[in-house]
Parts: structure tokens; sequence; C-alpha cells
């Protein structure tokens, strides 16, 4: 049997909210192999980005632990951590972009690295189908754009996983289908993705398992088909009000 690419035990967090500290992951646990298109679906407030941050290292759990990779990341030290979130990138529901032009935006995080390689930069922008806009600035781009230059920007950096919250949320039909297929196609390059959406067509059509949140919990994973034809999971997530 082949090791796990990512690998989640008993993962909750917890976090203050007021006066009061809510539980937002009650013990998640899952595997994801590599090359994996992973959906995430649930009502809002279900713990989606919780989980998503949580498995990008950009936040630390309550309780429970992450494998990536075969490492461990509980207790791993910040150099080991580091080394783990170069490998993966994540692309929020609404982008920010820097001052200045899109070569500026989608290079970033390649200078970051000590490294300027326009070529990975034409071909990132290539890749989500905005070849020429490097000189464009960034301020005056569509919403659209924006979320395609998002992608570019973590495209740019080669992620062995790459991270998606919502990725076609709010976006025009035409942006939204090219988005997809960008998505689509980076399984041929064997790159993991995990996606938050509440677009259940885009899970049919772009996933290889749903798992499904109520509440903080993992209820539900399977096959697009056998999750969308459970009918009890399928109404908990139309009349569901637990939220976080």
């Amino acid at each position: 049997m082949r090791m796990a690419f990512l690998e989640i035990t008993d993962l909750r967090k917890t976090a203050r909210q007021g006066q009061s500290l809510v539980d937002i992951l009650k013990g998640i646990n899952l595997t994801v192999q590599r090359g994996e298109v992973l959906a995430l679906i649930g009502p809002t407030g279900s713990g989606k980005t919780t989980l998503l941050r949580q498995i990008g290292l950009l936040d630390g759990p309550t309780g429970g632990r992450i494998i990536f990779d075969g490492v461990s990341m509980a207790g791993a030290g910040e150099r080991a951590l580091l080394q783990a979130r170069r490998r993966m990138a994540m692309v929020f529901q609404k982008p920010v972009m820097f001052r200045g032009s899109v070569q500026g935006n989608v290079s970033f995080g390649l200078k970051v690295r000590g490294r300027n390689d326009g070529e990975r930069v034409r071909s990132a922008l290539h890749a989500v189908g905005l070849s020429g806009y490097e000189e464009r600035d960034a301020a005056t781009l569509s919403g659209g754009e924006m979320q395609r230059i998002a992608l570019a920007r973590a495209l740019v950096l080669q992620p062995e996983l790459l991270l998606l919250d919502e990725p076609t949320a709010n976006l025009d039909p035409k942006s939204a289908k090219s988005i997809d297929g960008i998505i689509q196609s980076l399984a041929s390059e064997n790159i993991t993705v995990i996606m938050a959406t509440h677009n259940m067509q885009q899970c049919r059509k772009l996933a290889d398992r749903v798992a499904v949140l109520l509440g903080g919990r993992l209820v539900k994973l399977g096959r697009p088909d056998e999750v969308f034809g459970d009918r009890e999971v399928c109404d908990q997530m139309l009349c569901s009000s637990d939220g976080i």
C-alpha cells in the first residue's frame, strides 16, 4: 500500500469568539494521494477554509497532526515547516494584488526565494490564458483576471500541493470555465489539488473525491457520484444551519 501524500489524523481547531471558545474543526481524519483533486464542500461556516489553512501550515492546530509526504508537522521546527510550505501554494477566495505590474505580482514569490525567472512568469501567465499581460497594471484588471493572476502567482512556484478557496466564486461564467480548465489540467502534471467550493457542478466535473464538512466534522468522503447520491447528506447540506 503506497504512503499517502497527505495524512490528517484527529485534527482539531479551537478558536476564541468573543468570550467563548468554539470548536471549529472536530477530529478530522483524511488522507490524500499525490495527484488527486479533492473538493471540500459544506455550508458556509462548516470549516472548509479553516481546514485549508491548517493543511497549508498557515495556522497551528489545537490537536491532532498533519503528515505531509511522510513527515509529521506536529512539533516540527521552523526550518521543516518552511521547507514544507515551499512545496505548497494557496489561492484565497479574494486575492489581493500588489501595486505595480502583473509581472511584478506573478514574480513576487520567486523574488522572495532569491530567483528572478522571466520564463517561468511567462509560462505561468500562458497557463492561465493571460499571455502578454506582463506590463499591465494589476490594479486595472477585472475580478476574473485578478483570480487568474493569483493562480499564476501560485503556479509559478511549481507547487506539489495547491490549495484553492472558492476559486470561481463571484466570477462570470467565462472566467469560471477558464479556471476550471486550468484546475483540470493540473491533474495531468501530478499536482495535488484541494479546493473548497460551493459549486456542485465543479465538484462533479473536477474532483476525484469529495469531502463533506458539517459543523466542523467530516461526515462523508467518496467519489462525487457516491456523495451526491447520498440523499441524507445532500439534505443536511441544504438545510444545515450549524455554522462557525
